[in-house]
């Protein structure tokens, strides 16, 4: 059966120059679990960063964190050396692990941008920073995330797939499948059909038994697209991805 998150269930725990909507995907689930992470993953926090922001270096731990950015760049600055700009088609992968330090900057115009948290499937993994070009505009499905050893760009210590895709108005695309994975869709701007449900921006759908039906883009949409093991082994010391309420 098709579950939809509705955008007015995520609470903000930072408003202003850094305003955060913090989306929960374990509460897709309703009553069915007391943890707010859905399988491992654990957080999708939504992010705008106003000009002139500086997020000082800060410290995660146990976190395995994709920066998928919409618009605008943000300058990225970390324990391991990397100074970046990251911006739409960029991708970063913050491994955490044991340590892992990094500071944030927006220079220019206003960034909009989601911050996944994963949670790793150990503790106190070695940190890693990752790095990929991705297509910014592609219509169809394209496979960012994976565990390690799969084909993936970028890897995550987890059993977790991430894609993204841009439909135009009108395009219809087919969700794909991964054999034992649960899916987990989030529209990150604009608004799709499933069926007979409309899902807008901030808003996600999943369906714990059958494949997700195809869907038709309202509008010009960006929809990032989670498969997850919801039995997957998992750390839950990760500063962020760690919290469960």
């Amino acid at each position: 059966m098709l579950q939809k998150l509705g955008s007015g269930n995520h609470a903000q725990p930072f408003r202003g120059p850094f305003t955060i909507t913090r989306v929960q995907p374990g509460d897709i689930l309703g009553n069915e679990t007391t943890d707010t992470a859905f399988g491992p993953l654990a957080i999708i926090d939504h992010a705008v960063m106003k000009k002139g922001l500086t997020v000082k270096m800060h410290e995660h731990v146990n976190d395995e964190i994709l920066s998928y950015i919409g618009s605008g760049v943000m300058q990225h600055k970390d324990s391991a050396g990397f100074e970046a700009p990251i911006a739409r088609g960029k991708l970063m992968m913050m491994n955490a692990g044991a340590s892992f330090w990094h500071e944030e900057k927006v220079n220019e115009d206003e960034v909009e941008m989601l911050q996944i948290f994963v949670r790793p499937n150990e503790t106190n993994l070695s940190p890693e920073i990752q790095f990929h070009d991705k297509p910014v505009d592609n219509h169809d499905w394209y496979v960012m995330v994976g565990p390690e050893g799969s084909k993936a760009p970028l890897y995550v210590r987890q059993q977790v797939y991430i894609l993204d895709a841009h439909p135009k108005a009108g395009e219809e695309l087919v969700v794909p499948t991964y054999l034992g994975l649960t899916p987990f869709l989030y529209v990150m701007n604009g608004e799709i059909k499933v069926q007979n449900l409309t899902i807008g921006k901030q808003e996600a759908l999943t369906d714990l038994v059958n494949p997700l039906p195809p869907l038709v883009a309202n509008e010009d949409t960006t929809i990032v697209l989670f498969f997850v093991d919801m039995n997957a082994s998992m750390s839950m010391d990760g500063t962020i991805s760690g919290l469960k309420n």
